[in-house]
């Protein structure tokens, strides 16, 4: 019994640094989404935007333990996989975490065009994301990025979200094409570039958001 009792402390003390870090990351996830919602207002999500080239990118954890947030991750990426492929369309994996690395490499070995792991070794912020995302940019090719990741709701619930990021080449025939993306003219933009270069600009900003 003194044995239990003991255990029970320790598991206590436990639960309640477990809790303190939890509270400090969900503050962290809530308030990020000020970056990346001004971007789906500006520019849109439009998942089915018809392209050639099409990039998943998966997002899961390096270690494991946490119910069915990477396989669903993994499952809608194949998803998206077999919806993308065509005799005239090319659809590549990006895979980040150790977790659907594992499940993908099996299946999808081929298809993949980037790995990169241990991303959960120190809490991340803009900067690392950043210097992540560019290494991402300069070694696929990519007319859309289909983003696959679990939006957090609560401790308990978190939502199999798909967040589409479109080349610049592909915003300007989509704004050409009229729709939501047709607005972006209307914007008056100060400064010496051109319309690609502030197109390219948005889109690495976005995707890294």
């Amino acid at each position: 019994m003194k044995s239990v009792k003991n255990i029970q402390k320790i598991t206590k003390a436990m639960k309640m640094v477990a809790a303190s870090k939890l509270r400090a990351i969900q503050t962290k996830t809530e308030n990020s989404r000020g970056l990346w919602q001004p971007f789906t207002a500006l520019l849109g999500d439009l998942p089915s935007a018809d392209v050639k080239k099409n990039v998943v990118v998966t997002i899961s954890s390096d270690k494991g333990l946490c119910g069915g947030i990477n396989s669903t991750s993994v499952k809608i990426s194949k998803g998206l996989h077999k919806l993308n492929s065509g005799p005239e369309k090319e659809t590549k994996y990006v895979i980040l975490g150790e977790k659907a690395k594992a499940q993908l490499v099996r299946d999808s070995k081929k298809d993949i065009e980037l790995i990169i792991t241990e991303l959960q070794k120190n809490p991340l912020n803009y900067t690392q994301v950043s210097v992540l995302a560019d290494e991402i940019l300069k070694n696929v090719e990519y007319d859309a990025l289909r983003i696959v990741f679990n939006k957090f709701q609560s401790v308990v619930s978190f939502v199999p979200t798909v967040s589409t990021v479109l080349s610049p080449e592909i915003v300007e025939r989509e704004a050409e094409s009229g729709g939501k993306l047709g607005d972006l003219d209307s914007y008056e933009v100060e400064g010496g570039e051109t319309k690609g270069e502030i197109l390219q600009n948005l889109a690495e900003f976005q995707f890294s958001c």
